[in-house]
């Protein structure tokens, strides 16, 4: 399996300064700053990033899960919610709520929640951020 990389690139102080973030693949080059990520100000910051990380993740193992299970799904589409807030020592991710829609011929609704929470457990990005306090998960199901 591929190692893959990711680089930040800063200049400045915190309030004022800013960088930018990119991947080898050349599919994200963003710039990242105080604003963006604390304020509603332009560029993407850390936790959109795990969120997105996260959703395609989580998207993955789900229709992996599916495909074996012999019910492939026509389409899924996720969305995670990444809260960031003060917590003793700093800040801290405190919550990841997970949202999939999913259309899945010859499944049910229960069948699909099952599934997802399979996901949701195994995915290494679920695995890896097992220090978040809460990972919330909703499904709808589409028949």
């Amino acid at each position: 399996m591929p190692t893959r990389t990711a680089k930040a690139d800063w200049q400045g102080d915190f309030k004022r300064g800013g960088g930018t973030v990119s991947t080898e693949t050349g599919v994200l080059d963003s710039p990242y700053n105080f604003s963006g990520r604390f304020e509603s100000g332009t560029g993407t910051n850390p936790e959109e990033l795990l969120g997105a990380a996260h959703a395609s993740c989580f998207t993955m193992a789900l229709s992996v899960g599916l495909t074996q299970a012999g019910t492939p799904p026509e389409s899924l589409a996720t969305e995670a919610h990444v809260t960031v807030a003060q917590v003793e020592g700093g800040f801290g991710i405190t919550k990841i709520a997970l949202s999939v829609t999913g259309k899945v011929p010859g499944l049910d609704a229960d069948g699909f929640a099952a599934a997802a929470q399979g996901a949701k457990e195994g995915c290494p990005l679920s695995k890896a951020l097992a220090a978040v306090p809460e990972i919330t998960l909703e499904t709808t199901f589409e028949s």
